[in-house]
């Protein structure tokens, strides 16, 4: 019996190697990396779950800088009907994770192949469940993996003030998340770097058969923050909660404070407040006890009472002051009524 060639022995291993499917970050200069991850991480001892799109589910919000958010997705014909309800169960768990709102967040959808299709607009959708409503509603178009036309028209039609693209005064981060698994059949170098050298952070995720190169080449610098590869569709969620964590940045309430009672978050920052009965001191931080003050309580019929006894002490003086008590005279002469009191007398 022959040995067992060596490759062999190597796809044994891999097919019982405990590695499960995992996410990938690249790196600067991995311009060569291509599909070579291992083949075990594609693999999965159980059958996966079958999951679909939860539009009444919400998870906790991001707390922090709002955005402009534009996806752009790949529907091209490599997509399976179930690889791209994957990509609307990503997109609607990103919208779970992010606090969308006018003032917070606003979220926009180019759907692509070899046309170009806006899903709705920046200005369209200013609560979450109405915008997974709108996910939900996505249907994947047809061939063809035009990516350079998708990014010129995320440019020329999504991220501009009139399609609800808030003014580059405002400093609102504007983002890009590409979504592909395939070669862009045009140029992405030249228009990505319009995009990016106009304000807007680029990253590129790739899925199974993407181009790795293309992907450096779409995504902003550093590379290995913005850009992601994935094996399969069935694990593009997982990007969600890296997602969240370079989106929303940390809660500094979370992270740590100085304040004795109670942490309010304010985006970037965050302030001190106290407890009822307290009060904020002078150094913003810590909480005193407010002073008790003593209110005199006045009884309202003793008050008018009092009155009463002063205006009767009042006339009894003057009627008292008119009777035994003589008026002056200017000039220092005696009072009249006395001089006749004592001739009296």
């Amino acid at each position: 019996m022959k040995p067992f060639p060596c490759s062999f022995l190597f796809c044994v291993s891999l097919l019982f190697s405990d590695v499960a499917h995992a996410t990938y970050h690249l790196k600067a200069g991995d311009l060569q990396l291509k599909t070579a991850q291992s083949y075990a991480q594609t693999r999965h001892n159980a059958q996966p779950v079958l999951r679909t799109l939860n539009i009444a589910k919400t998870d906790s919000p991001c707390r922090s800088r709002p955005l402009d958010l534009v996806f752009i997705i790949d529907s091209s014909r490599s997509v399976r009907p179930a690889e791209f309800e994957k990509v609307r169960i990503f997109l609607a768990n990103m919208a779970d994770t992010l606090d969308v709102g006018s003032d917070a967040t606003r979220v926009a959808v180019v759907n692509y192949a070899s046309t170009v299709k806006i899903e709705f607009l920046l200005k369209n959708h200013f609560n979450k469940l109405n915008l997974k409503k709108a996910i939900a509603r996505i249907e994947p178009l047809a061939t063809g993996t035009m990516t350079g036309l998708a990014i010129k028209t995320a440019m020329k039609e999504a991220f501009t003030e009139q399609s609800g693209a808030r003014p580059r005064s405002g400093n609102i981060s504007k983002v890009a998340i590409i979504v592909t698994d395939g070669r862009p059949q045009d140029h992405v170098e030249e228009v990505s770097a319009e995009a990016r050298a106009s304000g807007v952070e680029i990253y590129a995720v790739g899925v199974d058969r993407a181009d790795m190169q293309s992907l450096q080449l779409m995504a902003s610098l550093p590379l290995e923050e913005h850009v992601f590869y994935v094996e399969t569709y069935g694990v593009i969620e997982k990007l969600t909660s890296k997602f969240r964590e370079t989106l929303c940045g940390l809660d500094p309430c979370a992270t740590g404070h100085d304040c004795e009672h109670i942490c309010i978050n304010s985006n970037a920052s965050f302030y001190c407040k106290c407890q009822i009965g307290y009060i904020l001191n002078a150094d913003k931080k810590t909480c005193s006890p407010k002073q008790a003050r003593a209110e005199v309580v006045e009884d309202p019929c003793k008050c008018e009472a009092m009155l009463v006894f002063q205006r009767q002490t009042q006339a009894t003086i003057q009627q008292l002051t008119a009777k035994h008590i003589l008026p002056v005279v200017s000039n220092g002469r005696q009072i009249e009524h006395l001089e006749n009191t004592l001739g009296r007398a």
